[in-house]
């Protein structure tokens, strides 16, 4: 069996970097709600 999660910096950025989240209407919302929260980074690194 292969393990659920197999790091990749590149995958993850198309996934869950900054420009990903602003392309969608929901990813916006998630920024926003993160700025709303005072999240000390809207983006987890």
């Amino acid at each position: 069996m292969l393990p659920t999660y197999r790091p990749n910096k590149r995958r993850r950025k198309k996934s869950i970097g900054f420009r990903a989240r602003m392309k969608t209407a929901g990813g916006r919302k998630v920024l926003a709600a993160r700025r709303r929260k005072g999240r000390w980074s809207i983006i987890p690194e």
